[in-house]
C-alpha cells in the first residue's frame, strides 16, 4: 500500500455551516482518496497510508451523535495499522481533531483548532501546518476561498518535501450541488499538474463564473454600452439577430450564447447582464 503523503486542512464556515477539504500532495489523484464530507454533518481528510473507510465510519457516528474525539479513540481501537495513519475531522459543530500517528513518515503532524484542523506528512516540516492553519483564519471570503488560500500557503512555504502532483478542493452545503440534487457545492480536483495548488485556484474561479449566480452589484443595465458591447460580441459569434438592434432575438441569441459557453446561471435576467458573463464572452469573441 502507497503512503498519501499529503498536507491537508478540513474546516467549517462558522456564518453558513458550510463544511470543506482542501489537499495537496506529490500523488495521482489524491482527491480520490483523501477527502470525505457530507453536509450539515461532518469532514474528514485521511491520509498517509489512508483508510478511505475512516470517511463513512465517521459521518455515520457523527449522524448517531458520536462527538469527533470518541470517533479517533473508536479508530485506533479497530485499526490494526492505525499508528500508519493521519486524518483531520471537523463536525457540523465546530468540533474538530487532527491524529498523526507515530508510523506516519516525517516531518509528519497537525494542529486542531475550533472549527478547523490542518495535517500533513512527508514535509519539510511544521512550517507549513502553520501556513495552513494562519492563512485560513486571516483570509476572507467564502469557505472554498479560504481553504485555497491556505493551500497555497502551504505550498508556498515548501508543503510536500517530494514535490508536486495532485490537489483537491471540497466544499459541501445541503442542496448546494448542481440542480439542488446533492451537496456538492464544490468539488474540483488537479490529478497530475506541475502546480496543482495554483491550478486548483484557477479551477475555482471557473466555478464561481460558471456556476454562481451574479449579486446585484455584479449586474448591469442592458442599456447605451453595455448594450453596445452586447452586440458587438453577438456580431462576433456570427449571430446574425444582433443586426436588428437589441430586441427579443438578440436576447435568445444571447441566452443561446451564453448556452454555449455555460453561463445559463448569469444570464437569467432580461433587463441586465453580468458583468462576469459579458467580459468572459468578449473573452471568448474578441474583437
Amino acid at each position: 500500500m502507497r503512503a498519501v503523503s499529503t498536507f491537508s486542512i478540513v474546516a467549517r464556515d462558522p456564518e453558513n455551516g458550510d463544511l470543506g477539504i482542501a489537499v495537496a500532495s506529490k500523488f495521482l489523484a489524491v482527491g480520490a482518496v483523501v477527502p470525505y464530507a457530507v453536509a450539515d454533518v461532518g469532514a474528514l481528510a485521511t491520509q498517509s497510508y489512508a483508510n478511505t473507510g475512516y470517511g463513512p465510519r465517521a459521518m455515520a457516528a457523527l449522524r448517531a451523535g458520536v462527538p469527533p474525539d470518541l470517533i479517533h479513540e473508536a479508530f485506533a481501537a479497530t485499526d490494526a495499522q492505525h499508528t500508519m495513519r493521519q486524518y483531520g475531522l471537523v463536525d457540523a459543530a465546530g468540533r474538530s481533531v487532527s491524529f498523526t500517528g507515530d508510523a506516519c513518515p516525517p516531518w509528519a503532524g497537525g494542529a486542531a483548532k475550533d472549527g478547523v484542523a490542518a495535517q500533513g506528512n512527508l514535509l519539510v516540516g511544521p512550517e507549513v501546518i502553520d501556513a495552513l492553519v494562519r492563512t485560513f483564519e486571516a483570509t476572507a471570503g467564502s469557505l472554498a476561498e479560504r481553504l485555497v488560500a491556505a493551500l497555497q500557503a502551504g505550498d508556498r512555504t515548501g508543503g510536500d518535501r517530494r514535490g508536486r502532483q495532485g490537489a483537491a478542493l471540497l466544499v459541501v452545503r445541503d442542496g448546494g450541488g448542481y440542480g439542488g440534487f446533492n451537496d456538492r457545492y464544490v468539488d474540483l480536483r488537479v490529478d497530475d499538474d506541475s502546480q496543482p495548488a495554483l491550478r486548483l485556484a484557477e479551477l475555482l474561479s471557473l466555478h464561481r463564473l460558471h456556476f454562481q449566480r451574479p449579486t446585484d452589484a455584479d449586474l448591469l443595465p442592458l442599456e447605451g454600452d453595455v448594450q453596445a458591447r452586447v452586440l458587438a460580441v453577438l456580431r462576433r459569434a456570427g449571430r446574425p439577430e444582433a443586426d436588428g438592434g437589441w430586441g427579443e432575438p438578440a436576447r435568445r441569441a444571447l441566452m443561446e450564447l451564453g448556452g454555449i459557453e455555460n453561463l445559463e446561471e448569469r444570464l437569467q435576467f432580461d433587463d441586465r447582464i453580468d458583468r462576469l458573463a459579458l467580459e468572459h464572452l468578449e473573452r471568448c469573441y474578441p474583437g
